[in-house]
């Protein structure tokens, strides 16, 4: 078959665009045959149904007419009725196509532009799908480009098959770019806009500090070691914590490397950046204690409710564990993911000594004793007047200076003073119109029944339209710090369990939900608490 030179020249274009833009041939083909029907459109009529076919080996173009076989024709340049239909093609049927060939057409210069601008249309949307398939999947690795321009102190990186930017704040301090320069940066974001394809490099990302570890250390790259997570204060400090699958091979040694090698190249990519390697451990405090090196740490308390941690450090070592400007407890809050208080060994005894002098005063008050018993119920460990009053008789019998009579008397005393609390709480709550069924919920007593008052809440109705956080509180996590916001209840030790199961009770008891429901919504809270 011949075929002749201005199809051969169709087909040589159309790969010529295809190598260019790195897209498939035949997108380029079905471009140009798109083309072809809306310059054809503008001389039969743009309500005409054309339909025009490129042969991909050849280069052969067809154009046709298509026209629906309808049973009352209103469109004669659409529809065709069956008798007509079947003058063609015998075989014809209500709701098939007759296609019409249409003799070829020369393009005038105004189609030939309409023409030209669809092709450009369809091969830039087709690079820029290509360009967005290609690199979504490529989020979280690293890629090596040439800086293209500096537009206000963002970079345009040119990755060879894509553009992509790097954004001032993501971007190490005191670091500066120029036209040409090599970059190397980790993929973040890939999003599809209006403009085409957005690639979003970062330098500053924690990521980044762990896949060029990756890349220096085989090890990692084949799962021996773990890398389980990174803070960053990028140009300047960072911690990463890392973990050995194997006993035999030390962590932190694999990752410093011969003579330190092997950090030294990450911190060279990172423009000097200091680097703590820590040892990762299963236990919160261990790694605490490994994530504020080099301070030593004297002792550790943790609140795993609040996620918060208090280290108690020697008093020399107090300006080391914080760090410069707070460096390096907040890089240690980051890599571990818990709130970290720091106290001196001074400042952890003063708070002490604090804590007992409070305890004694309320148990004098409460029980109407002397300085020197109540100095003993808070040293034998008693925190609360509720505790002395419902523990049994034989623990507070059995502390020295005590006996039974004395033990007796005290926790009468305790749930005297206990009952007087709750009459005057009772009349509080009635003071503030909190109705008598909320104390159906379970869990609930009347002192919380009086927090809920002055929250405003006074009926089932209104409790029931709480959520477990507006009850507990909630905490959010906002550059590297996590901050705590109080619920209604917090002060009275509920659970976020036992608050959902208030909630389920009073929406119940309202009618909001029903018995299968309420169980649904129980199962779903035990299921996200697993």
């Amino acid at each position: 078959m011949v075929v002749s030179a201005n199809r051969l020249e169709l087909l040589q274009i159309a790969d010529a665009v295809a190598r260019e833009k790195s897209i498939d041939k035949q997108i380029v083909i079905a471009a140009m045959a798109d083309a072809i029907q809306k310059a054809a459109r503008s001389r039969y009529g743009q309500e005409t149904n054309i339909r025009a076919d490129i042969n991909p080996q050849t280069g052969e173009m067809k154009l046709q007419r298509l026209m629906e076989v309808v049973e009352n024709v209103e469109d004669y340049a659409t529809q065709i009725s069956l008798q007509e239909a079947r003058e063609r093609n015998p075989d014809a049927q209500f709701g098939d196509f007759i296609a019409e060939q249409l003799p070829p057409m020369d393009f005038g210069r105004i189609a030939a532009q309409s023409a030209k601008q669809v092709i450009v249309q369809k091969v830039r949307e087709a690079e820029r799908d290509r360009q967005y398939d290609e690199y979504k999947d490529r989020i979280g690795e690293i890629v090596n480009g040439t800086v293209k321009r500096v537009e206000y102190g963002n970079v345009i990186v040119d990755l060879g098959r894509g553009e992509a930017i790097i954004r001032r704040d993501e971007l190490i301090p005191r670091e500066n770019y120029k036209y040409g320069d090599r970059v190397r940066a980790y993929v973040y974001d890939v999003r599809r806009e209006q403009r085409g394809p957005q690639i979003f490099l970062s330098r500053t990302h924690p990521q980044f500090m762990a896949k060029l570890f990756t890349m220096e250390v085989p090890e990692i790259y084949d799962g021996i070691i773990e890398i389980k997570s990174v803070a960053r204060d990028p140009g300047s400090r960072a911690k990463i914590a890392v973990v050995s699958r194997d006993s035999s091979i030390d962590p932190v040694g694999a990752c410093v490397g011969m003579r330190g090698s092997r950090v030294q190249a990450v911190v060279g990519e990172l423009q000097g950046e200091k680097i703590d390697i820590i040892p990762w451990s299963p236990s919160a405090a261990s790694f605490i204690v490994n994530a504020l090196q080099p301070a030593e740490v004297a002792k550790v308390v943790l609140d795993e409710d609040a996620e918060r941690i208090e280290v108690v450090v020697p008093d020399d070592q107090l300006s080391l564990a914080i760090g410069r400007r707070g460096q390096n407890v907040r890089l240690a809050s980051q890599l571990t993911g818990w709130d970290i208080d720091i106290l001196t060994e001074q400042e952890e005894s003063e708070r002490r000594q604090k804590e007992f002098t409070e305890r004694s005063t309320l148990f004098m008050d409460a029980l109407n004793v002397d300085e020197m018993v109540g100095q003993v119920l808070a040293s034998e460990g008693f925190t609360s007047v509720e505790e002395v009053a419902y523990v049994d008789a034989d623990e507070i019998s059995s502390i020295d200076g005590f006996d039974e009579d004395t033990a007796e008397e005290i926790q009468t005393r305790a749930r005297e003073y206990l009952d007087r609390i709750e009459a005057e709480h009772d009349a509080k709550r009635l003071e503030l119109g909190v109705a008598d069924e909320l104390r159906e919920l379970p869990g609930i007593t009347t002192a919380m029944l009086v927090a809920l008052g002055e929250d405003g809440v006074k009926t089932v109705e209104d409790f029931a339209g709480y959520a477990a956080d507006d009850l507990v509180g909630w905490k959010e996590r906002k550059d590297g710090e996590t901050k705590f916001y109080p619920g209604v209840l917090a002060s009275f030790g509920v659970t976020r369990a036992d608050a959902e199961q208030m909630v389920v009770a009073a929406r119940l008891k309202a009618g909001w939900i029903t018995e299968e429901e309420a169980a649904a919504e129980e199962g779903d809270a035990e299921a996200q608490d697993a």
